[in-house]
């Protein structure tokens, strides 16, 4: 347990989310109070006046690190910039770690370079404000202003104002993982509702597809829960309903995923081929059959080879493969293992994703089991994924981070040229209007970079069914209130 007290409120995220990053796994409570609570070893006080900032690191009541910093100007973003550097520096020192992504905690970093790309400032001046502002490594500085420049290329034929996005969601999947907090159902309690949930579904798109038909739709993302747990004629109707609904002229890429081997047969890949989807995902997360059977996942490593082998039969030239490292049990010779497997395979695009362990997850109902086996990850295992994917001439284009990740390291696309998954790019950066229709489905209208509004689903399938009507009433109150909506009644 960390306790800090704060004298004025307002910055207690940020304060929070940066302690949490030097102490994962701790519990820390940031609160506004004047006195400490007793028998907290480990306690810390942040004062901020008009004109300084003050912080002090106690353990066991001892004062063990004191430090402040002038506060010239009291706008907001910039006294949460030095108070961040002050904890920054100070916790370092205390406890001889440097965090690779410096008092950077929001899951975006490259939302910084972007904007100052499209201010006109250089890739030099980019990095310099990197470093000195957030106090990044040289080496994640780097890897931002790159996948910034590489997401400005993808995105420059995307109209972000007349465009938006879709996003439709399968809640379904053939087991739970061990890391999964995601609103996924296994299949086999729901096999006799699927129709019903997609019969709501329909209906959902049917409204969207209606009030967005003056807008142009550039990309659908069709995931889960994994869609493919879909039988092929569930996922003939649900990919049918979508092409009768919305205009297909201006969509540049429509992905499915295809995320488990064990749900995927070459009848539902022709249906996938048939209804023009671009792009798929076979995801192995590991090519480790005992880290397979540890998380959960009901297939083995062969399957995961033939699932590949079967979309690339099927036509299918934008393949997927999603990794986690930081798994239970699993070190840099696993990765390395899985990487040379994935290197015979030889997929379009790899997402190298760091472990993070999601408070709704089992792998954090029962975290002391599996810390006992080891939850590692490192700065040489991201290199390590980093070197096997530019040497297959797959590059970096986009990135983002999550709370709780192993090592607070990141999450990492890579894609061959012309490859590069341009939802995701949209999802992370926030720069257009995205509609997600389905069960836990988050629809974002963006506004401007300042405005965004999130209009929810519920998560749970059955009410999904049985609130439809509200779910879609949420949306058409939404955009009347926003003048969003004009002549669909």
């Amino acid at each position: 347990m960390i306790e800090v007290k704060v004298n004025r409120g307002s910055y207690e995220y940020d304060i929070h989310s940066l302690i949490q990053a030097f102490y994962p796994g701790e519990e820390v409570s940031v609160r506004e109070k004047e006195t400490f609570t007793e028998d907290v070893p480990l306690q810390m006080d942040v004062k901020l006046w008009d004109s300084e900032i003050e912080f002090a690191l106690f353990q066991d009541k001892t004062l063990h690190k004191k430090g402040h910093i002038c506060v010239e100007d009291m706008e907001r973003k910039l006294v949460k910039n030095q108070l961040k550097q002050l904890i920054y520096q100070t916790l370092s020192e205390y406890t001889g770690k440097n965090l690779p992504w410096g008092t950077l905690t929001g899951i975006r970093p490259t939302k910084i370079p972007m904007a100052m790309l499209e201010q006109g400032k250089s890739n030099v001046e980019i990095a310099q404000y990197m470093r000195s502002t957030y106090l990044c490594s040289r080496e994640k500085t780097a890897l931002a202003v790159s996948i910034a420049n590489q997401e400005r290329e993808v995105l420059k034929n995307i109209d972000y104002k007349q465009g938006y996005s879709l996003y439709v969601g399968i809640p379904f999947c053939p087991s739970i993982c061990l890391y999964c907090s995601f609103s996924s159902s296994p299949i086999k309690l729901w096999e006799k509702r699927v129709d019903e949930y997609l019969e709501a579904l329909f209906q959902e798109l049917n409204f969207l597809g209606k009030a967005f038909r003056d807008r142009k739709l550039n990309t659908i993302y069709v995931g889960g829960g994994t869609p493919t747990t879909l039988t092929a004629g569930q996922l003939e109707r649900l990919l049918t309903c979508i092409g009768n609904n919305f205009d297909y002229r201006n969509v540049q890429e429509l992905t499915v995923e295809a995320g488990r081997p064990d749900s995927v047969t070459p009848e539902k890949f022709q249906v996938l081929r048939d209804h023009k989807v671009t792009r798929v995902s076979v995801n192995p997360q590991t090519m480790n059959q005992k880290t397979l059977d540890l998380i959960g996942r009901k297939h083995t490593v062969e399957e995961t080879k033939e699932a590949f082998y079967m979309a690339r039969k099927a036509g299918f030239d934008n393949i997927n493969m999603d990794l986690i490292v930081g798994l239970p049990g699993e070190t840099i010779e696993e990765v390395r293992h899985t990487m040379e497997e994935l290197r015979t395979l030889d997929p379009d695009s790899i997402t190298i994703h760091s472990l993070a362990i999601k408070r709704a997850a089992r792998l954090a109902m029962f975290k002391e089991k599996y810390q006992e086996m080891g939850l590692k990850n490192s700065e040489e295992i991201m290199d390590l994924t980093y070197r096997y994917c530019v040497e297959q001439g797959i590059y970096p284009y986009y990135l983002y981070r999550q709370k709780n990740m192993a090592g607070n390291f990141e999450n990492v696309g890579y894609a061959k040229t012309g490859k590069a998954g341009i939802y995701n790019i949209l999802m992370m950066e926030e720069k257009q209007t995205i509609l997600a229709a389905g069960a836990g489905g988050a629809t974002k209208f963006v506004f401007s970079p300042e405005r965004i509004e999130r209009v929810e689903n519920v998560k749970d399938v059955a009410q999904y069914i049985s609130r439809i009507d509200e779910m879609i009433e949420r949306k058409r109150g939404f955009m009347k209130a926003n003048g969003l909506w004009k002549h669909y009644d």
